[in-house]
Order: C-alpha cells, then sequence, then structure tokens
C-alpha cells in the first residue's frame, strides 16, 4: 500500500495519502486498523449482550481461527472479563472449560506454528469446537463453516461471523429458527472497511487522529448499524443477515431515486 501510495504520489508531483487505504502509520495509515475488524465485532457482540440484559463477565467464548481476527477478537473480550475456552487454526485447536490466556496462546501458536499443543488444554477439532457448550461462538477462519449438517448442533447462544461467509443460507434459517442469536459478517466484521475509510478521510485532511478517537467513532458507527439492523429484524421477523440485506438495498434504491438518472 505505501508503494503504491508513493507510485501515484510520484506521478503527481506532491505525496497524496488518501489514495489507497492499509498503508503503514509511517506514511499516513490509521492507528486502531490492525484491531479494527476484531473490535468492531467485539463491538456487535457488546451491543447484543445489552439487548440480552447479560453481563459479558458471564460469558464463554470459542474462537474458529486464531488469526488477526480471532486474535484480537479474544484478547479483547478476555481484557472484557469473558472466558475464552477454546480457540483454534487450520491444524486444530485446544479447549479448557476454566479458560486460556489469548496472548500465552498468540505466543506458543509464534513458537510452534499452531495453538496444538498449548500447555493445559485439550486438543479438539475445528468441528468439535463449533459445536462446544459455550455462550458466544466467532467462526474466524473460512467460508462455509455452519451448515445445514451441524446448524443443529451449535450451542452458543450468539454467533458473531469474524470471517466472511462462514455460515451457508441453509445454515441461517436452522439457527434463526432455533432461536440463535446471529451477528452476520455484513454487520459484525465491517470494522475493518469502517476503518479504512477513516484512514481515507485523515489522508484527506491531512490530520490523523489518536487511537481513542479512531476505536470511539468505530463504537458509534457498529453501534448504530446494529440497532438498525436488530430493530427491523425485530419488527419485521427475519433474521439479522436478511434485515442487514433489506437495510442495504432500501439505502442504495433510495440513492437511485433521489438522484435521478443521467444521462437520460
Amino acid at each position: 500500500m505505501a508503494w503504491i501510495m508513493d507510485t501515484y504520489s510520484m506521478s503527481i508531483g506532491y505525496a497524496e495519502p488518501g489514495v489507497v487505504t492499509g498503508k503503514p502509520i509511517e506514511v499516513g495509515g490509521s492507528l486502531g486498523r490492525n484491531e479494527a475488524t476484531s473490535r468492531g465485532c467485539v463491538f456487535s457482540i457488546y451491543s447484543m449482550l445489552k439487548r440480552l440484559n447479560r453481563d459479558v463477565n458471564e460469558q464463554t467464548v470459542a474462537v474458529q481461527g486464531y488469526g488477526n481476527v480471532g486474535y484480537h477478537a479474544a484478547d479483547i473480550l478476555h481484557d472484557a472479563g469473558a472466558t475464552i475456552v477454546a480457540a483454534s487454526d487450520s491444524k486444530g485447536g485446544v479447549y479448557n472449560p476454566k479458560g486460556l490466556n489469548p496472548r500465552d496462546l498468540a505466543a506458543h501458536k509464534n513458537e510452534t506454528g499452531t495453538v496444538q499443543g498449548y500447555p493445559g488444554a485439550d486438543s479438539i477439532t475445528n468441528e468439535e469446537l463449533l459445536e462446544l457448550e459455550c455462550t458466544i461462538l466467532i467462526p474466524a477462519a473460512l467460508d462455509n463453516q455452519i451448515t445445514e449438517r451441524n446448524a443443529d448442533r451449535i450451542r452458543a447462544d450468539i454467533i458473531a461471523e469474524g470471517a466472511n461467509g462462514p455460515t451457508t443460507p441453509a445454515a441461517d434459517d436452522i439457527l434463526y429458527d432455533r432461536g440463535k442469536y446471529h451477528l452476520p459478517d455484513v454487520l459484525a466484521n465491517a470494522g475493518g472497511v469502517t476503518v479504512s475509510y477513516f484512514e481515507w478521510v485523515q489522508g484527506l485532511e491531512r490530520y490523523f487522529w489518536t487511537e481513542e478517537e479512531v476505536n470511539s467513532k468505530l463504537q458509534g458507527i457498529m453501534n448504530r448499524a446494529f440497532e438498525n439492523v436488530w430493530h427491523l429484524s425485530q419488527t419485521e421477523k427475519v433474521n439479522m443477515r436478511m434485515a442487514s440485506y433489506m437495510i442495504a438495498v432500501k439505502r442504495v434504491a433510495e440513492a437511485m431515486l433521489l438522484r435521478g438518472l443521467y444521462p437520460q
């Protein structure tokens, strides 16, 4: 991203940090960008917990996928008081109902190449992790992980999608019919692109925000998005993903009508 910015800047004769996002901090990137997808996912979880009148300190969390999104989500929730009971990567997972330390687990993965073998935890498969007894499940790995084959065995109350497309349409219907609280990817993992937008705005202004400002602005946007989707899902009796799509299509359609068609 720095090279792309530099190439464009050289061609126009002056530095233009707003041309692309995802840049290093030193050349106009945004503070908070690295954890933004995870933090946005956690903000969505907080909004759901508030709606359900539940305390984060009472939650048990399983995270499928211990890369950037999964690790930071686990770390943020752990610091907030939740208990991380399981985590996995492409080679398998680990489980301890008494809790895992996300930072220690990340250090173990960096040293060994996998979360497996973490001291004091039992080995589990990625499939077993999805069906664990927990209150929050964060699929943050691959797509098509929750399907019609295992959706009826998901025991978590809240499913917050950190990955893109981890749940199939058929599984969506099963989870909704079972009364699960499902935060779809289009809502829950929007933090990354939102902070990319923040980076663009900062680049255009040549004025850069503190990490606290970035996180605060992100929380405001994620909270409003959740409330809009939640309200529509309750009003129209549809799942959260369908409510998200309904809002998105309505906004585009209204904008097109207001702008008109040019040229005719």
